[in-house]
């Protein structure tokens, strides 16, 4: 680790030497307003912010991965310039109850390299045959482009750096509840959690192929809220629990502060720490994730919340509750870990002949002990208990979830095993177990490990 703090204020504001060929990044901030029927789009404003931090080789996105798929054109030459596929809090929200009964607006941003000329945004949707349409576009002239000075208290610093950002996936650690005076405990929990997410498989052996920023963020209070506690909180990026009902859902929907303050670093991917105790993250691809700091399961959420944003995984679990409509049909899904073919179709090469399909396991013994957990689980937040006697539950349900898993026919094997996507019925899995399925310490299945390795290789133009 780099262990020292560094200041990009000069390289961030523009001091290249200018026969420098790394394009400016455009930052193009808008809202997106509706509800389950209806989604409509504003432009906000549009940024500039420092040197591009990407892999100039690889600006067309082919990993087919996101909800929604933004293309940047050039205005004269109808080409297309730079694509990224996405995820994003709307798209959750819109399959809520509460998307069903009223409208809301997000504020959302895109991130790209400077164009030479005027160019066009188009936005597009994933549609129910899994293709992506065109839902909006619009032009942006150029001379429009505000130049915007960035925020100089705000200290950026390595927590370690293996090359230059257009080379290496660059990620930004963000802390938020934390006081100036609590800086030093930010400094020391940025790089303990730094060295949580490597020492997980894939990401132990693909450490050189990163960079790891942070950017020291004062909060007025220590912690951030937790309105189910009664807990209110100004925290610098305005992190909080309960998103959308559920009070271990961890998210910031206040976009353009977030993206005010990571401006001054180069980062493609954001992991926001939370100084907090209690159980709770977030990960949503290619926006953000989030952790809380001090819990004794943070390396698992840290993992698995990271799995959702870098690579696009889709959470496997179905036994716990969530804020989502149950969908009446089974469309394949983008995500690359799960599937609506019991024949696991999509992973096929990694299938062992002989495999039955779809693939036999505890199930019914396994939807048993969870129903107690949960039971216990819904208790202990009701009845407001310590931290600690939740931490204990799961320590608990671990246990007996890793001797369950473990002993079955196919454990360690590739198949299609019925439960995914918070369905126990009509999605697959690849794999028995994984971090996307329980908290047990098997890491990621050979799917997940796969499609986090992709895009691995894609950001440092492998």
């Amino acid at each position: 680790m780099i262990g020292i703090m560094i200041s990009l204020f000069a390289l961030m504001a523009g001091m290249l030497p200018a026969a420098d060929p790394t394009p400016r990044t455009v930052r193009f901030d808008y809202s997106h307003s509706g509800n389950a029927q209806e989604e409509r789009f504003a432009i906000d404003e549009v940024l500039q912010e420092g040197p591009w931090p990407g892999p100039l080789q690889r600006t067309i996105d082919g990993t087919g991965l996101g909800k929604y798929f933004f293309e940047v054109v050039d205005a004269k030459a109808a080409r297309v310039l730079y694509s990224r596929g996405f995820a994003s809090i709307y798209g959750e929200w819109e399959t809520t109850d509460e998307a069903r009964k009223s409208n809301r607006t997000f504020h959302e941003s895109l991130r790209f390299p400077m164009p030479a000329g005027d160019f066009r945004i188009v936005l597009k949707k994933r549609g129910a045959d899994n293709q992506f349409k065109e839902i909006w576009n619009t032009s942006v002239a150029l001379k429009s482009i505000i130049r915007k000075p960035l925020p100089p208290q705000e200290k950026v610093w390595a927590v370690f750096k293996n090359g230059e950002p257009g080379r290496k996936v660059d990620l930004l650690l963000m802390g938020d509840g934390y006081t100036a005076a609590e800086m030093g405990k930010w400094h020391r929990d940025a790089r303990r959690l730094a060295d949580m997410l490597f020492a997980a498989s894939p990401f132990r052996e693909r450490k050189s192929d990163f960079n790891v920023w942070a950017i020291d963020t004062p909060s007025a209070e220590s912690g951030v809220a937790r309105p189910s506690d009664g807990v209110r909180r100004q925290s610098a990026l305005g992190a909080g629990y309960d998103a959308f009902g559920s009070e271990r859902y961890v998210l910031t929907f206040d976009n353009k502060r977030m993206r005010d303050a990571a401006a001054a670093a180069p980062y493609e991917f954001v992991e926001i720490i939370l100084n907090d105790r209690k159980y709770g993250g977030g990960g949503i691809f290619n926006l953000y994730a989030t952790v809380a700091a001090d819990n004794a399961f943070t390396p698992y959420i840290f993992v698995h919340e990271f799995g959702h944003h870098l690579a696009g995984l889709a959470d496997e679990y179905y036994t716990s509750a969530v804020a989502y409509a149950s969908p009446s049909a089974r469309p394949e899904p983008w995500e690359p870990n799960v599937t609506a073919d019991p024949k696991g179709g999509r992973w096929k090469d990694l299938i062992s002949q002989g495999t039955p399909l779809p693939t036999p396991w505890p199930k019914d013994a396994f939807e048993s002990d969870q129903k107690q957990t949960q039971a216990r689980r819904a208790e202990i937040r009701a009845r407001k208990r310590p931290e600690q006697e939740m931490e204990d539950l799961f320590r608990q349900e671990r246990e007996r979830a890793t001797r369950l898993l473990g002993s079955s026919p196919h454990a360690g094997k590739v198949g299609a095993f019925e439960g995914a996507m918070y369905e126990s019925k009509g999605y697959y899995r690849p794999q028995v177990d994984c971090i996307m399925f329980t908290r047990d310490e098997v890491g990621f299945c050979a799917v997940c490990r796969r499609a986090i390795e992709r895009i691995i290789d894609f950001y440092t133009g492998r």
